[in-house]
């Protein structure tokens, strides 16, 4: 597995070079973010489709 810093490396190679400082950020973030999932993915377990839909389908619908 690659260090923290060559993702960042990895990163910055394929942004483009007029991005901005923001552009990076955000990039880091969602990074950042699916890592985490995953891991609590690969802890945790996850539910499939059909499970999810279930669960929505039991939230009421309130009109507004």
């Amino acid at each position: 597995m690659s260090t923290t810093k060559e993702q960042v490396q990895s990163l910055l190679q394929q942004l483009p070079d007029d991005c901005s400082i923001e552009d990076i950020q955000y990039h880091l973030y969602v990074i950042e973010k699916v890592r985490r999932g995953l891991e609590i993915a690969d802890k945790e377990g996850t539910i499939s489709q059909v499970a999810v839909e279930e669960r929505l389908n039991k939230i009421p619908v309130v009109a507004v």
